[in-house]
């Protein structure tokens, strides 16, 4: 983990608010899935959603990743860092004709979760290998808005519906050589994961699926963004995983490839914001610390109601009260943290809002027109400024630029 001492250091170098991630923890963890989960045709595909940090996937690429994208904007951009499109797969989701046909054109996987969009998909390409996203019936993850499975959830075709399925296959000649399943994120039980594995290789039938290539168990896996929170036993589930799909892959006849998606396991932790306190009030007794960041910059604390701990930097020994921490958009509920035990706060203060590599920058936006912060990528020693901050002048003429309001 990066040194506090560090921290206040690329502040001042940079600026706040500032993003700063430890590559060489990001290729740890990478690295840390193939040694824990024991299968020897196992593929790890990083999640692009989660931080599509150019500076981070550059870093992967090096160390041979694989990519899940889900928009085609992500599929051209991994092509355009120098992704081989046999390393990407497309889960597509709600995308227009316009989009499949750009996306198809690349020749990246498709991987479909919805009957509608296989029909149309073999239509116009027969012929065609595809991967098919199934809902295997078991919902979990830290915040309903996260479970992506179950009754009630957008994604995946429903199980009953597997004949269907094979059907539109067989209509335009499609060869199923992938199956898929995504639970949830953050799933605190590995009975979950096991559940929804089991699920989908219930389907996974030689005569159904002849032409299996690879079977996709997802992502979810959880990351502690609590100091007190409970730790996976992760030695028992790499191990209990191995034997799952072993077992399987004796009664298919043939060993498939296994493929995992964890990209907020492998990027979470490796993540720092660091913000400025400019404004401190005291309304009735309630502490409120004020700061140059907000919602725009790391959204879920309001989105889901996450926890993420946070640290006084710069005066990390001062007497403990409880304060609400504040962002800079005109919204009520802009803040990072409400009646959080810290070190005294003072106007000038640092604090780091950490574990916050995954789904915060890349859920950014620029409401209110404040401009996202500059990203810092760590690694070996180097400091490499991947995304530069731009000024309120220039987002301003940003703005106008990309407009066509002369015309009005």
């Amino acid at each position: 983990m990066i040194e506090n001492s560090k921290l206040i250091t690329y502040a001042k170098n940079h600026g706040t608010p500032l993003y700063v991630y430890d590559g060489d923890l990001i290729i740890q963890k990478y690295k840390g899935l193939y040694e824990l989960i024991d299968y020897p045709k196992l593929k790890v595909l990083y999640a692009m959603k989660a931080n599509y940090n150019v500076g981070i996937l550059k870093l992967l690429k090096k160390h041979n990743a694989y990519l899940d994208t889900v928009s085609p904007a992500e599929v051209f951009l991994a092509l355009k860092l120098g992704y081989e499109n046999e390393k990407i797969l497309f889960t597509s989701n709600n995308i227009t004709d316009e989009e499949m046909h750009e996306v198809q054109a690349t020749g990246v996987l498709f991987n479909i979760g919805a009957l509608s969009s296989l029909e149309k998909y073999g239509k116009y390409y027969p012929g065609s290998n595809v991967c098919i996203r199934f809902n295997p019936d078991v919902y979990a993850g830290e915040n309903k808005y996260v479970q992506t499975a179950g009754a009630l959830t957008k994604f995946g075709i429903l199980m009953s519906d597997v004949d269907k399925v094979i059907d539109i296959a067989k209509n335009y000649n499609l060869k199923i050589i992938g199956l898929h399943e995504h639970t949830g994120s953050g799933i605190g039980t590995t009975e979950q994961v096991f559940e929804s594995m089991n699920n989908l290789l219930s389907l996974a039938a030689k005569e159904k699926f002849p032409d299996l290539q690879f079977i996709d168990f997802g992502g979810g896996l959880k990351v502690n963004y609590t100091p007190l929170a409970r730790v996976i036993d992760w030695k028992y589930f790499g191990k209990k995983v191995g034997e799952l799909f072993r077992e399987f892959c004796k009664d298919y006849g043939k060993e498939l490839y296994m493929y995992f998606e964890p990209g907020k396991y492998i990027v979470a932790e490796s993540g720092y914001l660091i913000i400025e306190v400019n404004t401190l009030k005291n309304n009735r007794g309630r502490l409120i610390a004020g700061t140059n960041s907000g919602f725009n910059h790391l959204i879920r604390p309001l989105l889901y109601g996450s926890y993420h701990h946070i640290e006084n930097l710069t005066n990390p020994n001062g007497v403990k009260k409880v304060y609400d921490v504040c962002g800079n958009i005109c919204e009520s509920g802009d803040c990072f943290a409400e009646q959080r035990e810290l070190p005294e706060i003072r106007e000038g203060d640092l604090l780091t809002i950490k574990t916050a590599g995954a789904y915060c920058y890349s859920m950014g936006s620029l409401y209110n027109l404040r401009s996202m912060p500059t990203e810092i990528l760590v690694f070996d020693d180097k400091e490499i400024v991947v995304t530069q901050k731009i000024s309120n002048q220039k987002l301003a003429e940003q703005i106008i630029k990309s407009s066509n309001f002369e015309s009005i």
